[in-house]
C-alpha cells in the first residue's frame, strides 16, 4: 500500500473507521475516498458500484456496519441481520469485481460461541451455540468473514478479516439505548455527577468479564495488518484451511464491576453503584486469544485507565451537554 494508493474507508466517521482513517493520514496516506452515508448510502447496490466505477479503490477497510449493545442488538434484530449482510455483500462481491488489492473486513467477538473456553481462540468459531441478544449480529458478521474466506479461496483475492475485541475511544456512540457498556456508563456517571444524583443504577451483576481494546491500538493494529499480513500467510502451515481470521484484542479482561468503579473515580462521581441483577448480563467472558496477532509484530499500547481518560476528555469536548 503505498501512500498514493486509492483507499476506501468504508465508515469512516464510526468510531472504527475514523480512527483507521485519522491513523493513515497522520502516515502520510494522502488519496482516501471518504464517503458519508448522504453521499453514499451502502445498502443501495447501484450507487456503490458507481462509486467503484469512477473513483477505483484499490484498497478498502470495511468498518461500516449497523452496530450497538445488548438493547438495541435484541431490540432491532431485523434490521442488524439484514444491513450488515447487505453492506458486507456489496462491498466485498464488488471488490473482486472490480479488481481491489486488498480489502480489510473487521468483525466482532461475538462471533464466538457463548460458551466458548477462555481465552477465544479463532479455531473456536462455529463450535457450538452463539449468545442469543446478539445473534443476528454475530451471524452476519460470521457471514462476512467466510465470505472474505470464500472468495479468497475460489478467486485467489487477498480479502484478510480481523476481529476485534470491545472497542473505546473517540467518535464511539454514548447513547444510553443503543451504546456499548463503556462509553454508557462515561455517560451515565457525567449525568450523575452534573446532576448531584446519589447513585448510578448499572444493568446487570456486574460480574461478567470484558475486553477492551482503544480504538488507536485499534487502527494501528488494522493498518499493520493492512500494510504487512496477507491471507497466504495465514494459511501458512493449516492443513484444513478455515477460521482464517485474526484475533484483535488488548490480552486481559476486567469485570464490568471493576471497569464502573475505574470510570467513577476518572469521572470523579461520588454517589454509590447499583447493579440491577434483574437485567440481563449477556456472555459471562469474552477474552481473545490474540496470539496469532502478537506473534506477527502487533502489540497494543494503551493501558484502560489511559484510554478511558482519553475518551472521557473527547466525551466533554464533543458530546456533554
Amino acid at each position: 500500500m503505498e501512500l498514493d494508493s486509492r483507499i476506501f474507508i468504508a465508515g469512516h466517521r464510526g468510531l472504527v473507521g475514523s480512527a483507521i482513517t485519522k491513523n493513515l493520514q497522520n502516515k502520510g496516506y494522502g488519496n482516501l475516498i471518504l464517503k458519508s452515508r448522504s453521499e453514499l448510502d451502502l445498502l443501495d447496490f447501484t450507487a456503490l458500484e458507481s462509486m467503484f466505477q469512477s473513483l477505483k479503490p484499490e484498497y478498502i477497510f470495511l468498518c461500516a456496519a449497523k452496530v450497538g449493545g445488548i438493547v438495541a442488538n435484541n431490540t432491532y434484530r431485523a434490521d442488524f441481520i439484514y444491513e450488515n449482510l447487505m453492506i458486507q455483500n456489496h462491498i466485498i462481491s464488488l471488490a473482486y469485481k472490480y479488481g481491489v488489492k486488498k480489502l480489510l473486513f473487521l468483525g466482532s467477538s461475538c462471533i464466538y460461541p457463548k460458551n466458548a473456553p477462555q481465552p477465544m481462540q479463532e479455531d473456536c468459531l462455529l463450535t457450538s451455540p452463539l449468545e442469543y441478544t446478539n445473534e443476528p449480529y454475530a451471524i452476519a458478521k460470521i457471514a462476512g468473514m467466510k465470505m472474505c474466506e470464500a472468495f479468497n479461496l475460489q478467486y485467489k483475492t487477498n480479502f484478510v478479516s480481523v476481529m476485534p475485541t470491545n472497542l473505546y475511544g473517540e467518535n464511539d456512540n454514548f447513547d444510553l439505548e443503543t451504546s456499548h457498556v463503556l462509553p454508557a456508563l462515561i455517560r451515565k456517571f457525567h449525568e450523575a455527577k452534573m446532576q448531584g444524583k446519589k447513585e448510578v443504577v448499572i444493568w446487570g451483576s456486574g460480574n461478567p468479564r470484558r475486553e477492551f481494546l482503544y480504538s488507536e491500538d485499534m487502527a494501528e493494529a488494522c493498518v499493520y495488518v493492512m500494510q504487512n499480513i496477507d491471507f497466504c500467510d495465514l494459511i501458512q502451515g493449516k492443513q484444513e484451511i478455515r477460521n482464517t481470521h485474526l484475533n484483535l484484542g488488548f490480552g486481559s479482561d476486567i469485570s464490568i464491576r471493576e471497569l464502573a468503579l475505574l470510570i467513577q473515580e476518572i469521572i470523579g462521581f461520588k454517589g454509590e453503584l447499583i447493579f440491577d441483577s434483574s437485567k440481563p448480563d449477556g456472555t459471562f467472558q469474552k477474552l481473545m486469544d490474540s496470539s496469532k496477532l502478537f506473534s506477527l509484530g502487533w502489540k497494543p499500547k494503551v493501558q484502560l485507565a489511559e484510554g478511558i481518560n482519553k475518551t472521557y476528555k473527547w466525551y466533554l469536548q464533543n458530546e456533554a451537554e
